[in-house]
This record gives C-alpha cells, sequence and structure tokens, in this order.
C-alpha cells in the first residue's frame, strides 16, 4: 500500500459529559476533522484502560486521541492523574510492542473546544500519514 493512498483510522474516545458536546459541536459547526475518524463515549476519561489503547491498534486503528475530561471531570476530582497514568502506561506498552508512541495523543476537551478538537484530530492524522500503517511498524498483532 503506497503512503500516499493511505487514509489512517483514528479511535477517539471521548466523554459524555465534557468532550462530547465539544466534538458535537465541531460537526454541527463543519469544521473539518479527519473523516477516518471513529467516535468511542465513555463517561469518564479515567475508564480508558491502557489495554484498551492497545486493543485498538491491534484492531486496526493507526492512532488513539483520547479526548480527556482534564479538571471538569464530574465523577472524579483526580481523574487528570489517572487518566495522564493510563495513557503514560498504554505509551509504555505501545513501545514494548514496537509501536511509535507519537501515534497516542491525549488532550483536555471541553464543551466548547470544536477547534482544539479538531486541530488536535488533524494533526495527529498528519502525523499518522507521515508514519504509514500501524501494521508496517512489524510488531505481533494478537489474532
Amino acid at each position: 500500500m503506497s503512503t500516499h493512498a493511505f487514509e489512517p483510522k483514528i479511535l477517539v474516545f471521548s466523554t459524555n459529559i465534557i468532550s462530547d458536546p465539544g466534538i458535537d459541536q465541531a460537526g454541527m459547526s463543519h469544521i473539518n476533522y479527519p473523516s477516518s475518524s471513529r467516535i468511542l463515549r465513555v463517561p469518564c476519561s479515567s475508564m480508558i484502560r491502557p489495554e484498551f489503547i492497545i486493543h485498538a491498534f491491534e484492531s486496526g486503528f493507526d492512532a488513539v486521541f483520547i479526548a480527556a475530561d482534564g479538571g471538569d471531570c464530574p465523577y472524579l476530582s483526580d481523574c487528570s492523574v489517572r487518566t495522564a497514568r493510563n495513557v503514560q502506561r498504554a505509551s509504555e506498552m505501545m513501545k514494548e510492542n514496537g509501536i511509535d508512541q507519537s501515534r497516542l495523543r491525549m488532550a483536555g476537551i471541553c464543551s466548547v473546544c470544536s477547534d482544539a478538537f479538531a486541530k488536535g484530530v488533524k494533526s495527529l492524522y498528519d502525523i499518522t500519514k507521515g508514519l504509514g500503517p500501524v501494521r508496517s511498524e512489524g510488531h505481533d498483532r494478537a489474532s
């Protein structure tokens, strides 16, 4: 597959209350972001386990964007700390599995952050497009 024809598939983890309204606003405002992005809603970004991120790569996604709650999480006062710890562990697991760590991005996205979301996903898309498909990195994929 030519890198020019490659269309990176990006999994976006979005939180129901905090980041999802901003992502929805991006769509309603016709703010362009890669159409190959798929949104998976979760209640709180701290529940995104490192294994979920690795599973996304094993399932054919080329990048993962976490639209984190930041300090606005209605469920946990330490959501940011927990989410950062999970993302750090996922990054370590990616390295262990031969997956370029630049394929993972986390940003605090709130209900009015539609531009920031679109820019973040587009930036990740551009980086991933330059890297090529995740399967080309030579890591073992689970069957």
